[in-house]
């Protein structure tokens, strides 16, 4: 039986590419570089906001990442004024959500966006009720892909990784899933294709947030999936 979920942020909970894509064209106009379009951002993002800009700086010609350096600083300045631009949960979220809190399942984030900025987006969208656990990019801890992050969370919430489920919307959520040997779930709503999540195996692949009560109530024995 399932006792936690451990949830991606962007692309998974919050549809936050407006944000993202806005902040990194502001940082690339100060180099008189881009724009670059939401559907390029898709790709760029999911491996935190160092190879976000390196992505982006490659993407529009500097080769060489004579920025670098400095669009980080620019990008992180503008990010803490920027990060909630357009964000909104998407749609069935918060019902799923409403549904795990009920069944006393518990609920973390965990992301590779910097951590302060992943505490302002899972607050100001879902407030301070749904979450035992919130975690960004850290110093301290291997970003994903690395699967450290996920067993920590497991770790400090109690619970064993085979008892977890790990949701997320790219290749790196199902590695750092597979890789903490938790039960991994593939959305397809987020920013990636069902290719590309189904080319790893996970345990599940879903359309619609509503699909993770119906795996939920399955392990329960309440009712088959679909």
């Amino acid at each position: 039986m399932y006792q936690c979920c451990i949830f991606d942020l962007d692309g998974t909970l919050i549809n936050s590419i407006k944000a993202i894509s806005y902040t990194a064209n502001l940082t690339l106009k100060k180099y008189e570089l881009g724009p670059v379009d939401e559907e390029h951002y898709k790709i760029f993002i999911g491996d935190g906001y160092k190879k976000l800009i390196e992505r982006a700086l490659i993407y529009c010609g500097d080769k060489d990442l004579i920025h670098y350096e400095d669009a980080l600083i620019t990008y992180m300045e503008y990010f803490k004024v920027h990060c909630m631009h357009e964000v909104k949960a998407y749609d069935g979220i918060k019902d799923m959500l409403d549904y795990l809190k009920k069944n006393n399942i518990k609920i973390a984030v965990l992301s590779n966006k910097p951590h302060e900025r992943t505490i302002d987006n899972v607050e100001g969208i879902f407030g301070t009720e749904y979450f035992d656990k919130i975690s960004g990019e850290k110093d301290d801890v291997k970003r994903k892909p690395d699967p450290e992050g996920a067993i920590i969370t497991a770790k400090e919430l109690e619970v064993l990784p085979e008892h977890c489920l790990y949701i997320g919307d790219t290749s790196t959520d199902m590695k750092t899933g597979i890789g903490a040997g938790m039960d991994t779930v593939g959305v397809t709503w987020g920013f990636r294709s069902r290719e590309e999540l189904e080319s790893y195996n996970p345990q599940y692949v879903i359309d619609h947030p509503s699909a993770i009560i119906d795996i939920i109530k399955n392990i329960k024995g309440e009712n088959k999936i679909d």
